[in-house]
């Protein structure tokens, strides 16, 4: 079994761990908690670089190696590092994904890549305007890490 983790630092009190595994069946399960964030959703994206040198903003668009465009974590039509949104609650946001479309192997490895949380709610590409099928419209980056392996 596969383990990588990642710490999120940003902006303000914004700060966090995720942690992945990749199980015998290739499902790669996302856990983390991450306080600071204002109450609802927040877009929840790996990103394409682990280069953090300019903070969040460095580390380049979604992890988007087919040339999709933005969608939803369920949909055929999305970013690999589309992971949809997070929900918080008294600042804080506690969460399980299960995605089969990561990987910490491979061609679509994400690890070296950079986890970010954003300031709004990813509309998973259903917005209606050309942002929304590029970010999902998830404004501003709060905070970011880089994904490395784990015991």
């Amino acid at each position: 079994m596969l383990k990588a983790s990642c710490v999120l630092k940003g902006t303000g009190d914004v700060a966090g761990v995720v942690r992945f595994q990749q199980q015998e069946n290739n499902e790669v399960t996302v856990k983390g908690t991450i306080t600071g964030l204002t109450d609802g959703l927040h877009g929840f994206h790996i990103h394409a670089f682990g280069d953090n040198t300019n903070g969040c903003i460095s580390v380049g668009p979604h992890f988007n190696p087919h040339d999709k465009t933005h969608g939803a974590p369920s949909d055929e039509e999305r970013h690999v590092g589309d992971l949809g949104n997070i929900r918080s609650s008294n600042g804080k946001a506690e969460f399980e994904i299960k995605d089969k479309r990561i990987s910490l192997k491979g061609p679509l490895s994400v690890i070296g890549r950079t986890v970010v949380v954003h300031e709004n709610e990813d509309d998973l590409g259903k917005g209606g305007n050309e942002e929304s099928l590029v970010t999902g419209n998830a404004g501003r980056r709060l905070a970011c890490g880089v994904i490395g392996f784990s015991q």
